[in-house]
């Protein structure tokens, strides 16, 4: 395919980009002691090698009362502009433009890192953090325009190519502009033009700060999607006044807030390009650039946005961390070969926010680039012939870090398909992208001189026939029997049997979840859209325990009761009588039957299938294991450790 639009330049203030792919700001805790490192240079500069035209660095604070996080670098300090040199200079090297994001999170903040109260404009706490801000009296306010043009100077000094200033999501500037959080009646509040105030004298500052031969621009809310709060139509009226003053050079949209903050990074459960209307209305107001996010991860689709006319750069973040060449397989012709972004946030939010380095589930090297991922692969010394039984993630990843390294491969699966659990986790509701991973790995080894070998269960002896060199066993998992009596009756079954539809459930299904995962909310979903009653048991305070992190929870939730589950919390089953559940609240330890069901449907996590890797241990070379019938984990940590284990051999 031609991207008559994707690969041209843009000009963007002061500054010309050589394609409209940006790798947009977004957190990844690699920074430390408030400075750029060098393992975030190498994360940034991997995109850089891999074609982005333009790359903006994740929010960086303007003020000592912004300390959202552990790993923010002080922009303020004039100790970050070493660090800022040798990251423009590393980034340029490969024609990529980079911005530094300068913020203050406001009420979107906490004080247990700067041990300093939280500025807003209002005394209104975040939904999130619940701590009540100071309200900013009108010095306050001064001082913090003074630190963002500091800021901007500061980066001006560092060698980057622009700035952008955060009005969006997480910012203290859209605190001024919404109705939601500023609640002032001074000169920076009220009426629309009176909570622009703040922002139009902070470009203003920004833009005498730094000159006009430098490029600013704004991270706009487009919409903040919550009843009271700022609309498309608020954005773009802000919009045009903002591009009127002459100190702004672009709009780069964003959406949601705090309250809404599963939209931000949107998980599967969301379409793709579901930012794009947002981007459209916007540009439809104003002449300057729009920047476009959200869930675009595919090159065509891109294009089809700038052909629209619905933006003029197009944000490609976790398609990016998934793939750091997209946008030169794109440009190259080599599309095919990207390793597509499936938006499960499991490693890249899903570790963000929990205070650990950003990853990808897809992606081994990400956030260890200078020492991880397949361009440090190198030939092995010796080619061997190598065996890996199991034909799931990490499996495949196994035979294709052997085969790229020079081995001669064999890989046996015991289906007729590559993809494992990934296969049978797909069938869940809402997870079909799932199927994705599949696809990019099965489409990387039919490139590579790997013998395939489907709907074959081999046995040790078998493995021993081949004389390997050495054997890489990765054969998952079985899912775990629930351990209390009666769980081996006739009308008990697993969530692998109840997604695969290999029994008769019945149309009332009591389904148990020791999981907390989207294996039992997933395939929940599933029977329900198919037009069965089912009911949740879980131990725990709600359904979905575990899918906080990875932003699932919400939207999983809101699903579940649209298709009509229900639930039961804090219920810890103790015994199973037919279809009739026997246990006990576990906070008042009353005891009650849950009954009136067809069928039972246990979720209660795997076990190891370990069985081929005893039965050749001390009969091989060299043997290694990967995955779940190490551990039944995740899929991050089976293609991780299948990664690993084509290292060795």
């Amino acid at each position: 395919m031609s991207y008559a639009h994707l690969f041209t330049p843009l000009a963007i203030g002061r500054v010309t980009v050589v394609n409209r792919i940006s790798f947009s700001a977004h957190l990844t805790n690699l920074a430390d002691d408030g400075m750029v490192t060098d393992r975030l240079i190498a994360y940034l500069v991997e995109r850089a090698r891999g074609g982005a035209g333009l790359i903006i660095t994740e929010e960086q604070s303007v003020h000592p009362t912004d300390q959202a996080y552990e790993h923010l670098i002080e922009a303020f300090a004039p100790k970050v502009i070493p660090g800022y040199k040798r990251l423009t200079r590393a980034v340029r090297e490969f024609d990529t433009r980079i911005f530094a994001q300068l913020n203050h999170n406001g009420q979107q903040c906490s004080g247990s890192l700067s041990r300093l109260p939280v500025w807003a404009p209002s005394a209104v706490p975040d939904v999130l953090f619940r701590e009540v801000p100071k309200v900013m009296e009108p010095e306050d306010i001064q001082e913090v325009v003074a630190h963002f043009c500091r800021s901007a100077v500061h980066a001006r000094e560092g060698g980057f190519d622009g700035v952008e200033l955060q009005f969006g999501h997480a910012s203290l500037v859209r605190q001024f502009m919404s109705p939601l959080t500023n609640l002032r009646d001074d000169e920076y509040g009220g009426d629309e033009e009176r909570r622009l105030r703040f922002p139009l004298e902070l470009v203003a500052a920004v833009r005498g700060a730094v000159g006009d031969d430098y490029t600013v621009g704004v991270r706009l809310c487009a919409d903040e999607l919550i009843p009271g709060g700022l609309t498309l139509d608020d954005a773009k009226r802000m919009a045009r006044r903002l591009e009127s003053t002459g100190h702004v050079d672009f709009f780069n949209l964003t959406l949601s807030t705090f309250y809404n903050l599963y939209l931000v990074g949107g998980t599967m459960h969301l379409p793709l390009g579901y930012g794009v209307p947002l981007s459209a209305g916007v540009k439809s107001a104003v002449t300057l650039p729009v920047f476009a996010t959200g869930r675009i991860n595919d090159p065509a689709f891109a294009e089809r946005v700038l052909a629209d006319g619905q933006a003029d750069m197009i944000g490609v973040v976790r398609g990016q961390i998934a793939d750091p060449q997209f946008a030169n397989k794109a440009k190259e012709g080599r599309a095919e070969e990207i390793r597509s972004c499936i938006a499960c946030n499991q490693n890249c939010y899903g570790r963000v926010g929990l205070n650990k380095s950003i990853g990808c589930v897809q992606n081994p090297g990400a956030g260890s680039e200078a020492i991880e991922g397949e361009r440090h692969l190198r030939p092995t010394m010796r080619r061997k012939r190598v065996t890996v039984v199991g034909g799931g993630p990490a499996g495949m990843w196994a035979a294709k870090v052997a085969a790229l390294r020079g081995h001669e491969v064999t890989l046996y699966n015991s289906g007729p398909e590559l993809g494992g659990q990934v296969l049978l986790a797909m069938r869940g509701a809402g997870r079909d992208e799932f199927g994705v991973i599949g696809r990019n790995e099965r489409a990387a080894l039919a490139k590579l001189p790997v013998r395939v070998v489907t709907g074959h269960e081999v046995t040790a002896d078998q493995v021993l026939a081949d004389e390997p060199e050495a054997v890489i066993v990765t054969t998952g998992s079985r899912p775990k029997t629930c351990p209390v009596g009666g769980a081996d009756g006739p009308h008990v079954f697993n969530v692998w049997q109840a997604l695969g539809g290999e029994v008769e459930l019945g149309d009332r299904v009591l389904l148990i979840d020791y999981d907390g995962h989207h294996q039992a909310t997933a395939t929940a979903e599933a029977l329900a859209t198919a037009g069965k009653t089912v009911h949740i048991v879980t131990s725990s305070l709600f359904v979905g325990s575990e899918l906080g992190p990875t932003q699932d929870l919400y939207l999983t939730r809101q699903r579940l009761l649209q298709a009509g589950v229900t639930f039961t919390p804090d219920y810890a089953v103790m015994e199973i009588q037919g279809t009739a559940l026997n246990g006990f609240d576990v906070y008042s330890n009353n005891w009650f039957t849950i009954e009136g069901y067809d069928s039972v449907v246990t979720a209660m996590g795997n076990d190891a299938d370990d069985a081929l890797y005893f039965a050749l241990k001390g009969r091989v070379p060299e043997l290694y294991r990967a995955g779940d019938c190490v551990a039944p984990r995740r899929i991050d940590m089976a293609i991780y450790e299948g990664y690993m284990a084509g290292k060795r051999v």
